[in-house]
């Protein structure tokens, strides 16, 4: 089968790499770790901007991460690549007993429900709903699973519209706290308030890490165009009032449309 022949190859590449190539044979997991973490940064991005020849690539990049990892564990004698490989798919049968086995689900949310739930028994409930969230995640992601997980155990509202009164809610405090200019006030209460919301665009089917992306990127195109526009005038944006500025920015905004 050519997909595993290929694969086969790249094994045969790592092997070689890690015995001839000076740098392959220095690394370590603890080396390799950020080199990861950006790798995964870089494939965000390229699904972020609907490039697939890039998302191709960067995919290839983390599959030699992963191969790297398995080759370096085979040496400690702790795992292997086909010790990897059963893992994931002794996972992947167990957690999906609506398709392997003979349990009734109606819907993606009750997949995800009982997933959580299978997570647990895997655990024999040594470990918290929330232990698997990983600690170096961003916030903003972690703050996603975190109220994921919650949910998966029926931690969640009743109806979705009365979350907003939770956001109106710590809104409320955090003015409350700007007022009194309790700086350490402030910023928890931003926290609480950032948590809110995140949890309204999971209730609505809105992910709040992608939003805040488009987002920054709108914001980038605008601010680019308008000093681009300043330069041509050999005009410093410094030098300029809000007033000015604004109205570039409006500008920006027309060319979108």
């Amino acid at each position: 089968m050519r997909k595993l022949d290929s694969f086969q190859e790249l094994i045969t590449i790592m092997d070689r790499l890690r015995e001839e190539c000076p740098w392959d044979k220095k690394q370590t997991l603890e080396s390799l770790r950020t080199l990861t973490i950006e790798e995964c940064f870089e494939l965000a991005d390229a699904i972020s901007e609907k490039n697939l020849e890039e998302v191709k690539k960067e995919l290839g990049d983390l599959l030699l991460h992963i191969v790297f990892y398995a080759k370096i564990g085979e040496e400690k004698k702790a795992f292997n690549l086909d010790e990897i490989c059963k893992s994931i798919n002794n996972k992947l049968i167990y957690r999906h007993p609506h398709i392997f086995s003979d349990t009734k689900v109606s819907n993606s949310k009750e997949v995800e429900e009982n997933w959580e739930k299978l997570k647990l028994k895997e655990k024999n409930g040594n470990k918290s709903v929330l232990s698997g969230v990983p600690k170096s995640l961003p916030a903003l992601i972690k703050a996603q699973r975190i109220q994921d997980k919650a949910r998966g155990v029926g931690f969640d509202w009743e109806e979705k519209e009365h979350v907003w009164t939770k956001v109106e809610e710590e809104y409320s405090e955090l003015k409350e706290e700007i007022a009194n200019a309790s700086r350490e006030k402030m910023e928890e209460e931003f926290g609480d308030l950032l948590f809110s919301l995140v949890n309204a665009a999971r209730l609505y089917d809105i992910n709040p890490e992608n939003a805040l992306e488009k987002t920054n990127k709108k914001f980038t195109k605008r601010f680019n165009y308008m000093e681009e526009k300043t330069l041509k005038k050999g005009v410093n944006l410094k030098d300029m009032s809000l007033e000015e500025m604004d109205k570039i920015w409006d500008e920006a905004k027309k060319q979108e449309l």
